[in-house]
């Protein structure tokens, strides 16, 4: 009786290590879909699009509910952009050029 119960413990340990190792061939090829670069790739760009898209809807909404600050913000970079032809419009413009002599030199006191 003693040489049935190993050759049975046998079988089931065989059968047992057959199973774990089904089981970790599976979670193996599952691993190796997931952390594909190709897949890993895709599955990130179709994040950025869908988060993308979500803050461009937000954004629209925002505007939407408040037009005037949008103008404002739209102005402030307007000016920000167009600050030197601003500045350009007020600064003084010198009566002569620098190194301009109006006078033609050895013809009079102002030499």
């Amino acid at each position: 009786m003693s040489a049935p119960e190993p050759a049975l413990r046998l079988a089931e340990a065989e059968a047992e290590a057959a199973a774990a190792r089904e089981r970790l061939n599976a979670t193996l090829g599952k691993l190796q879909v997931r952390l594909n670069p190709r897949t890993l790739a895709l599955q990130a760009a179709r994040e950025i699009t869908d988060k993308g898209g979500a803050a461009a809807q937000a954004s629209l909404n925002t505007a939407v509910r408040n037009p005037g600050a949008v103008a404002g913000a739209t102005a402030v970079a307007g000016l920000f952009l167009a600050r030197h032809r601003i500045a350009a419009l007020f600064r003084r413009k010198p009566k002569h050029k620098p190194g301009f002599r109006d006078h033609e030199p050895g013809l009079g006191p102002q030499d």
